[in-house]
């Protein structure tokens, strides 16, 4: 049979299939068409769409119950999807009319990033006034912070601070019977329904905070830097208004995307605690991840059948390609492969969740953590491994460059030079962006360099660290605790001979 006539044969099967209807009934009620597909044969009309984004949510937070009635919890709300939909959620779980209430008091928070990102103060505060009306619908007290309050932080928000009370599943019950029978019917009362005014940073500060993100060479260091001081600075805000969680609104994807990033960046250590349900690294304050369990997909979509508020705010990859960073490039990565295979995004996410950390510190000593991440440190290996001769090899490297040209690295490595070398010159300070007086490498006062600072970090953090021209460019709270856990291990390593084992 000739060809043409194979394709006119079989042309009225094909067309027919092609013609099929694609309207369907909910998986669920059976009854309703469908408007949304969830995953290929898992469709649901609006109303069951619904609750089972409001299930899901109210399942996480009961199956963990590390949210005991009554407690303060600050959701921290970007203004994107995933953090617009979990205040969603929060608010109608505190409505009158919900089926399983929730029985905590929440507030809001909201970092102003608009100083790192070279924003204009009018483009600021224009940001800043639609969250605010987003925020006072809600009827929550919301604290608006700008990110340059980060360089004024105390050196305790990078200390761990011991938890006010170690609350276990079991005492769960008799907390919540405490809590019905205080007859707290209303998680808000008048009193607590408060905003704070608008803040404005100082040109200064501003500046200051530019040169920070500035000093950071790749964008990858810049994200990482950038990621650190709003997390500080969210622990900070909690502590001081008295909030014992913090929430987050990570969604499966992204989890997905800092995952696979963070292994990239030598964060293998610190998984469990970058992408599981609880983080509690500072102690006192808890972060929360009850987004982790929805996809961008379903989040985008609850967002637009249900009309849910969102403020569109730039980043540091706004308009950058996709392999400017590491981070952006993993976010492309995931995003493509995801389209073709479907389950990538759930069986990375699946996987996180079996991970655990091999790093444990129960000990109070601060200098057994990170002084930028706070995870534990995970450089205290064997001198005979790979990562010990690696920083030989720095080291050796960074001695050679000092006696050859030490104008190639100003105002670091100062501990290589000989004892006889006079280094306490007083325009050893004009080599920095911020004029240091009277600050030579033997002064009580002086900064601490990256050599210094690396026995203090993880491995992560030294690798940002490195991408940095000038550690002096870090908040005073970083350099200041830097300096207090130096010189507490040398008078540990002094007084070494006169301590029992333990």
């Amino acid at each position: 049979m000739p060809m043409c006539q194979v394709v006119e044969a079989y042309h009225d099967d094909l067309e027919q299939e092609e013609a099929q209807s694609v309207s369907k009934n909910c998986v669920k009620c059976k009854e309703a068409i469908a408007v949304v597909v969830i995953r290929a044969g898992d469709k649901h009309c609006r109303d069951c769409f619904e609750q089972y984004f409001r299930h899901k949510f109210r399942a996480i937070l009961g199956k963990n119950r590390v949210v005991f009635p009554g407690e303060k919890v600050l959701l921290a709300v970007s203004g994107g999807s995933s953090s617009s939909s979990m205040l969603r959620q929060v608010q109608e779980g505190l409505s009158q009319n919900a089926h399983k209430k929730l029985r905590f008091m929440p507030g809001i928070v909201y970092i102003d990033e608009g100083g790192a990102l070279d924003q204009s103060v009018e483009e600021r505060r224009q940001t800043v006034a639609m969250m605010e009306d987003m925020f006072k619908a809600t009827g929550f007290p919301f604290y608006i912070v700008p990110l340059e309050k980060v360089l004024d932080l105390p050196s305790s928000v990078i200390v761990m601070a011991p938890s006010s009370s170690q609350q276990q599943a079991s005492s769960y019950k008799s907390s919540l019977d405490h809590f019905i029978r205080s007859n707290s019917g209303s998680c808000l009362t008048p009193e607590q329904k408060h905003e704070t005014s608008l803040p404005y940073a100082q040109e200064s500060q501003t500046q200051l905070l530019q040169q920070l993100i500035d000093c950071s060479k790749t964008l990858t260091a810049k994200e990482d830097i950038l990621s650190m001081l709003r997390q500080h600075l969210l622990v900070h805000t909690a502590r001081c208004e008295g909030y014992n969680k913090l929430m987050f609104g990570d969604n499966c994807t992204r989890l997905a995307v800092k995952l696979l990033s963070s292994i990239s960046l030598g964060r293998g250590a610190q998984l469990a605690q970058d992408t599981s349900f609880s983080d509690s690294r500072y102690g006192d304050i808890i972060s929360l991840r009850p987004m982790r369990d929805y996809s961008s997909k379903e989040i985008a979509y609850y967002r637009h059948i249900f009309n849910v508020p969102s403020v569109v705010t730039p980043n540091l990859h706004t308009k950058n390609k996709e392999k400017a960073s590491i981070q952006r490039l993993t976010e492309s990565f995931v995003n493509k492969l995801q389209v073709d295979f479907p389950s990538t995004v759930s069986t990375i996410y699946r996987t996180s969740e079996k991970l655990q950390t091999t790093c444990k510190s129960t000990s109070a000593n601060p200098c057994d953590r990170c002084l930028l991440c706070m995870c534990s440190l995970d450089t205290t290996v064997e001198n005979a491994s790979a990562f010990q001769a690696t920083r030989i090899s720095e080291r050796l490297s960074q001695c050679k460059s000092v006696g050859a040209n030490s104008d190639l690295f100003p105002g670091q490595n100062t501990e290589l030079r000989s004892p006889g070398t006079n280094c306490c010159s007083k325009g050893r300070g004009e080599h920095f962006e911020r004029t240091v007086e009277d600050r030579g490498c033997c002064s009580s006062i002086r900064v601490p360099d990256t050599t210094d600072m690396s026995g203090l970090l993880c491995y992560s953090c030294q690798l940002t660290m490195k991408d940095m021209s000038s550690v002096e460019c870090l908040p005073q709270y970083i350099l200041s605790e830097a300096q207090i856990r130096q010189r507490r291990s040398r008078m540990k390593e002094e007084i070494s001979d006169f301590l029992l084992d333990d």
